[in-house]
Order: structure tokens, then C-alpha cells, then sequence
């Protein structure tokens, strides 16, 4: 298991909050940290440690996405006209794993990394194997005919826990998605508050 994946039981506990709002969540049982210092009381944030924990708690919603990668969202955010934290949400809502996600053919979006990358994604016809691929308004996505009768796609399909949002036009008995449109910041589904002005706040420091 990749340090990723083993990171995603310790965000929401981090965080203090079930981020994906998700049964399982560990938040569910114990409200305090992970490590051994969890159930210390915590001080009063300041306002960078707000700013932090805000951008720690977006990026790691996304898949628990590189720093690296995650700034570089920003930076393309900053250079359009406009509000910076909407079109970062934007950028966010249009990688190839969160619409997958997103359509309910996987039932977490660090699943819907690995089965982008293991070949069983094809956008617009054509396979397509990089998570973070961007998806255009318009784009057909579509899982592959020999991967639909998967148990994990057989489970996400049937998850009552969230629902389909409606900039996302979805299929599953043909198991196709498309992106109707760009999402604005208060119709993302996130099951916590997310508050993208605290991550530009903190990158522009």
C-alpha cells in the first residue's frame, strides 16, 4: 500500500472532520488525532495555521494530491481573470479521477485513481490513463465493456451516501459521463465546509 493510501485513514482524523462523509470514516469512532499526541488539547489556531488546515483539508479531499501539483492548480487559478479559490474548485472538479468519482463509478476518488491508471477509463474513445487528465465541458467519459461488471463498479453504482451532482450528465446503465458544465463553489458536493478563499489567502502570503 502506497503512503498515500495509507495517509487517507489519518486525514480525517487530522482534519477532526469526516471529509468525504464517508461510514467508515474513522472520525466516526475516535474524534481525537492519529499518532500519539492525538488526544492532547488543541489550542486556538492561528490565522496561518487556519490557512493551512484549510488547504491541508482541499488537497486532501483530492486524492491527498502532491504539493507540487497542488500548487501548480493554484498558480493556473491565479493567472485567470477573476475569483482565484472558483476557478482553483474549478480546475479541481475537472481532473479525469474526481468526474469519475464524481459519476459514482468508484466508490472513493483514491479509487478512482487506481482505476484510471490500471487502464479502464476512455475519454472521448480513446483510453485514457492519467489521473489527472483534464476533462472539457462536453467530453464523453466511459468505462471500459470488459471493466462495468467489476465488484468495485457494481458497489460505487449502488452507494447511497451521495448522489450525483448535476453539472455532471451521468448513465450508468451505458456507464458514460459527461461535464455539462463548470461547477460554481457552492454546488461541489463536499460533505464538510470547504473554504477555497483560506488556500488562496494562503498561498498569496
Amino acid at each position: 500500500m502506497t503512503k498515500r493510501h495509507e495517509a487517507k485513514y489519518k486525514i480525517d482524523r487530522r482534519m477532526g472532520q469526516n471529509i468525504w462523509g464517508r461510514p467508515k470514516s474513522p472520525i466516526n469512532k475516535r474524534e481525537y488525532g492519529p499518532g500519539q499526541h492525538g488526544q492532547r488539547r488543541k489550542g486556538k489556531l492561528s490565522d496561518y495555521g487556519v490557512q493551512l488546515r484549510a488547504k491541508q483539508k482541499l488537497k486532501g479531499y483530492y486524492a491527498n494530491m502532491s504539493e507540487r501539483h497542488f500548487r501548480g492548480i493554484y498558480e493556473e487559478a491565479r493567472r485567470q481573470k477573476g475569483d482565484t479559490g472558483a476557478h482553483m474548485i474549478e480546475l479541481l472538479e475537472r481532473r479525469l479521477d474526481t468526474v469519475i468519482y464524481r459519476a459514482k463509478f468508484v466508490p472513493t476518488v483514491f479509487a478512482a485513481r487506481q482505476f484510471i491508471s490500471h487502464g479502464h477509463v476512455k475519454v472521448n474513445g480513446r483510453r485514457v490513463t492519467v489521473s489527472s487528465f483534464r476533462v472539457k465541458v462536453g467530453d464523453l467519459v466511459e468505462v471500459k465493456e470488459k471493466s462495468k461488471q467489476l465488484a468495485l463498479v457494481l458497489e460505487a453504482t449502488g452507494l447511497a451516501e451521495r448522489d450525483v451532482p448535476d453539472y455532471i450528465e451521468v448513465d450508468h446503465s451505458k456507464m458514460t459521463a459527461t461535464l455539462a458544465r463548470l461547477p460554481a463553489v457552492t454546488e461541489v458536493p463536499y460533505p464538510v465546509v470547504m473554504e477555497p478563499h483560506l488556500v488562496v489567502e494562503y498561498y498569496s502570503r
